[in-house]
């Protein structure tokens, strides 16, 4: 494979020049498809409208036919508990005699919106402020779909004899967990078979520096319950002898870190691996976090984020503090999710949670365990030949040298993804940035670089069509 790196290089007739102009032409357009789609509120959570997971996987379909597939299908199959799984956009193109086949993944749901007064642009409404573009779903992970709509009409525009097989997996249920997903990808195995798969739901460096994401950290979840109580009784007339469902519930959060905030649960994988580091300034502000707060954990910020485990509350059953009375509450229930490094076995993760819960004095409390999610950690393969390609590809049209980053996040399907088609080659791409702010509110797009993703991509196929794997 040609390391070749200069800014006006050529793909099988493709040059950056020509590419930037097409896709600059098109970018209103492109636009305006994101915004239709943003306007969907594509939630798969079972407290939401189903109804608009349909409408989204429509006009889903609707753009893959416009970008020259042979065959576009909205399928579905059932999650291990029986419950049908949300729909997903499957098309495909198929390969010339000899020519590779690429799998493009995004996924057209959304997470929740959250407090919309937190919000400072309406949350499905696609708004431009100055170079970002606001909108539940902007980002995560309508962008991604739009990026492999628009690099691939652009490749079929400007490439006369592009023979590479071209298959959209567009997801219809990741924000929820992806509950179907192994048994979809199992029931259209041979649709979805390909030599390289491409995920485009990660993120890059930083506004104007790219990056392919060589690791992510796995995930497990569990629902606790605390009881103190068989029912609520009156505060002033029974509290001081007893302390109720809340009171317990916190003293147990409190037990789940050491005092310099690393994760307390013990026998849990932690590594120092990281060759690059945040500058804490920067990550500070691209958090959010306080001036006054203290980070959490000890060495390089990377490796707390991508090679360590984190533990978060992510909800729990109280009272508002607008709803509440001078009632002792029987009991609490909280969600936890934790983070976990590369090599941490889920199942094992789970193990060590509840062996710390069970282990707290609680004062006799009762407390239930239940175990409700488990993903595998990722990592990548960075001798891959698609590796140089997609690094080649995306320093064209940024004009810098593309970052191997690990991600704290997780994409829990990517282990599914190895394990069923485990001769593909995996990358991990994507459009957010450290200022995306994706699940909360004011999610956003940096435009500039999702045009640059684009062209990324178009080359990026351009040049396996061109050169192979």
């Amino acid at each position: 494979m040609s390391k070749n790196t200069t800014f006006d290089a050529v793909a099988n007739g493709v040059d950056i020049t020509a590419l930037k102009s097409h896709i600059e032409t098109n970018f209103e357009k492109i636009l305006e498809e994101l915004t239709a789609l943003v306007a969907i509120p594509s939630i798969a959570w079972e407290s939401f409208d189903p109804q608009n997971l349909e409408k989204s996987a429509a006009t889903v379909a609707e753009l893959a036919k416009s970008a020259g597939m042979e065959t576009v299908e909205i399928l579905r199959e059932p999650a291990d508990n029986g419950a049908m799984g949300a729909p997903a956009v499957v098309a495909q193109r198929k390969a010339a005699p000899g020519k590779p086949t690429v799998l493009l993944y995004a996924h057209h749901d959304v997470q929740p919106p959250g407090n919309e007064a937190d919000w400072n642009t309406p949350v499905f409404e696609a708004t431009k402020v100055g170079d970002r573009l606001y909108g539940r779903g902007a980002a995560d992970d309508k962008a991604g779909i739009m990026v492999h709509i628009a690099a691939m009409r652009a490749v079929l525009d400007l490439v006369g004899d592009f023979g590479v097989g071209v298959t959209y997996f567009f997801e219809g249920e990741e924000e929820a967990g992806s509950p179907s997903f192994r048994n979809f990808l199992e029931a259209h195995q041979d649709k979805l078979a390909a030599d390289v798969i491409i995920v485009a739901d990660s993120s890059n460096w930083s506004v104007g520096t790219p990056a392919l994401t060589s690791s992510l950290r796995g995930m497990c979840a569990a629902e606790i319950t605390v009881r103190s109580l068989n029912h609520a009784v009156h505060s002033g007339m029974f509290g001081g002898p007893v302390l109720d469902g809340p009171i317990m519930a916190a003293k147990l959060i409190s037990s789940f870190h050491n005092e310099d905030g690393s994760v307390a649960v013990a026998g849990l994988v932690a590594n120092d691996l990281a060759e690059v580091d945040f500058d804490e300034a920067e990550f500070r502000r691209d958090s959010g976090v306080l001036d006054s707060f203290k980070l959490a954990g000890t060495g390089k910020i990377t490796d707390r984020l991508w090679n360590k485990p984190a533990l978060s509350v992510i909800g729990m059953d109280i009272p508002g503090v607008d709803h509440s009375s001078n009632t002792l509450l029987p009991a609490t229930r909280f969600k936890v999710s934790m983070r976990l490094a590369p090599g941490q076995n889920p199942a094992e993760a789970l193990k060590a949670l509840e062996a710390h819960v069970k282990n707290v004095d609680l004062r006799g409390a009762e407390v239930e365990f239940i175990a409700t999610e488990a993903g595998n950690a990722y990592k990548a393969d960075l001798d891959a030949s698609a590796n140089d390609t997609a690094r080649w590809a995306l320093e064209q049209p940024w004009g810098v040298v593309p970052v191997n980053m690990g991600l704290g996040g997780s994409i829990p399907f990517i282990g599914d993804l190895l394990e069923v088609f485990p001769k593909a080659q995996i990358l991990v791409t994507g459009v957010e940035d450290p200022d995306s702010r994706a699940h909360s509110a004011n999610e956003s797009l940096h435009l500039g670089d999702f045009q640059h993703a684009i062209e990324a991509e178009a080359l990026l196929l351009a040049r396996i069509n061109a050169e192979g794997l």
